[in-house]
């Protein structure tokens, strides 16, 4: 692939996964999410979750559409058809949640595949550096 395409399919794939991250966590809106921007046979690597896009809305909905939940998204990296979402997630405001770092691969405009890994925020550090 040149370099002049890869900066294209970087550039619309950021589009599609700004819209989407703005879709899922900041309206909380999983089922508009999924609809839109994810395949039908969406392949799932979090062993909690069975793949296909269907099942991913059956499963996320009721945790990720909560009024009680936040998402406070920091960055959001693209390359190629490879992305990562980083993020503070809670599901209560008397939780300090967790770093989560959603990796997605697209395909023809639409996410196809999905990691992800998450890590508790502790209640003290051995370091002074924030984990955002």
């Amino acid at each position: 692939m040149q370099l002049m395409s890869i900066n294209t399919l970087t550039e619309a794939n950021r589009k599609i996964v700004e819209d989407f991250a703005n879709i899922f966590y900041r309206e909380k809106n999983v089922r508009k999410a999924f609809l839109k921007y994810v395949k039908e046979d969406y392949i799932q690597h979090n062993p909690n979750i069975p793949d296909g896009r269907e099942a991913a809305i059956e499963m996320l909905e009721p945790k990720f559409s909560s009024v009680s939940a936040s998402f406070d998204i920091k960055r959001i990296l693209v390359d190629g058809n490879l992305a990562a979402i980083h993020l503070h997630g809670r599901f209560s405001q008397d939780n300090p949640g967790g770093a989560v770092v959603d990796l997605f691969r697209l395909e023809d405009g639409n996410i196809a595949e999905h990691w992800d890994v998450f890590q508790t925020v502790p209640e003290k550090s051995i370091n002074p550096h924030p984990m955002f």
